[in-house]
């Protein structure tokens, strides 16, 4: 078959693995159609790059498609909405049959789904039109609703009416936030109108594929603008960032509101989940800490300690994995103490908190000072510094922890000290040796201990 309608594309080949073109030889040999759908085709169109799944649609039913491949491993992953995952040569495979969806009355799943045999009626149920392409190396890109020219254009455009397709499923709201941070698109303008219309039907979405579509926008590349554009979206899983919009400063050292500030901030820190969530709560505690001097200064006493909080709570909310939500917290807690290129309190944070989190911590204050004004900046060379003296403390295998001490419990014992003092004096004996009072060896540190003993 050969494409003589606009509505298809023939200029390029799409490299598929062998898997999918024996998926598609053996659909077709059976009399069906088979399109590749989904990220692939999309990822194709735009930049040609490798896709991670393959998801195939043809008009065969998922009992043909079961009978076709017959012999393989099949897992019936979600047949009453048509699909049957076929796994070749270690490859799993999502097939579905072409199909038209019913009512959502959860905003999140059809209630029932219609096989149908038309490929273009499939294609147009779907979200958006970069995802409604399909391919097949036979007769190439099919395209009914416009996905190439959205592409070429960096648009996110709703298959349709928007307002329908938020409706059916509210996390797609999200899904376009996180497409125009990933791609560094920008949302049709009816599109985005649609989902400032339509933002309360996130409360009704799992906190889970919220936070998945909230950390991937955050750690993308057009993170910032999608910050700035739809906050009030943002707002409705995470109301607590409401105060911070357009919330002024009063303070010399600031030249952003609250909500501006933590933009510039994100925009400055490394695109990691742990750092990026660490920047968009360090200061959620601001406008309920705020003090006005007389001077006409104005104060955030306690915005640490007030942020901590509000950031458990939400991280919580949100699901977060504990180890994950650990390093956040830690890392809003101590956003704002005050870092010197010092030897002695660096290396205290070193044993306190460890490499790792002390290099996010120094990155965080960078990031933070970047995101004020420019009397601040002065302090950039000293966040810089204090990452040079981490190297080099770091390459004279310093003594950071108990463990690393050159003593230990049995030698605390043999200088008669027991229970519960034993690990005071060994965290004493620590504590001289990060302030280099004496060296981490072992006759000196006996002698200080012992020293402790004759002051007991």
């Amino acid at each position: 078959m050969r494409c003589s309608s606009p509505h298809w594309r023939c200029d390029l080949m799409m490299k598929l693995p062998p898997q999918v073109n024996t998926a598609f030889e053996m659909l077709e040999a059976a009399g069906y159609e088979a399109y590749l759908v989904g990220g692939a085709v999309r990822d194709y169109v735009r930049d040609n790059s490798p896709a991670k799944d393959w998801d195939i649609t043809t008009n065969a039913l998922p009992e043909q498609v079961e009978e076709i491949f017959t012999g393989y491993h099949l897992i019936e992953t979600g047949l009453k909405h048509g699909t049957v995952t076929v796994v070749i040569d270690q490859e799993p495979l999502e097939i579905t049959t072409y199909r038209v969806d019913g009512d959502y009355s959860d905003h999140r799943h059809p209630d029932s789904v219609s096989f149908t045999r038309s490929l273009k009626d499939d294609l147009e149920r779907r979200d958006f039109t970069m995802n409604a392409l399909a391919y097949n190396p036979r007769t190439g890109v099919v395209d009914f609703v416009g996905g190439k020219a959205d592409i070429a254009g960096d648009l996110v455009r709703c298959v349709g009416d928007p307002d329908r397709r938020f409706q059916e499923d509210g996390l797609r709201m999200l899904r376009a936030l996180r497409f125009a941070s990933v791609y560094g698109m920008t949302i049709e303008a009816a599109t985005a109108a649609a989902i400032h219309r339509n933002k309360h039907l996130l409360k009704g979405i799992a906190a889970e594929r919220i936070l998945v579509e909230l950390t991937k926008m955050l750690c993308a590349q057009g993170a910032a603008g999608v910050l700035r554009d739809f906050a009030d979206v943002l707002a409705v899983p995470i109301p607590e960032l409401t105060p911070m919009f357009g919330f002024p400063q009063h303070n010399p050292h600031h030249d952003k509101d609250v909500w501006d500030h933590t933009i510039a901030v994100i925009e400055s820190i490394t695109p990691e989940p742990v750092l990026r969530w660490a920047a968009l709560l360090h200061d959620i505690g601001k406008p309920s800490c705020f003090s006005l001097a007389e001077d006409g200064i104005g104060h955030f006493f306690g915005h640490s300690d007030q942020s901590t909080s509000m950031a458990e709570s939400i991280l919580s909310r949100l699901r977060f994995d504990n180890a994950s939500k650990e390093q956040i917290v830690r890392l809003v807690r101590y956003h704002d103490m005050p870092i010197t290129a010092d030897r002695k309190p660096i290396k205290r944070l070193l044993s306190k908190h460890g490499e790792d989190a002390t290099r996010q911590l120094i990155e965080l204050h960078k990031a933070d000072t970047l995101g004020q004004s420019a009397i601040c900046r002065h302090r950039i060379a000293i966040f810089e510094e204090v990452s040079q003296m981490i190297n080099e403390i770091l390459q004279e295998e310093s003594c950071f922890t108990l463990k690393d001490l050159a003593v230990n419990g049995h030698d605390m014992m043999t200088l008669g000290f027991q229970g519960p003092t034993i690990g005071r004096v060994l965290q004493e004996c620590l504590d001289a040796v990060l302030d280099e009072q004496i060296p981490n060896e072992h006759e000196a540190l006996m002698a200080f201990a012992k020293d402790r003993q004759l002051k007991s």
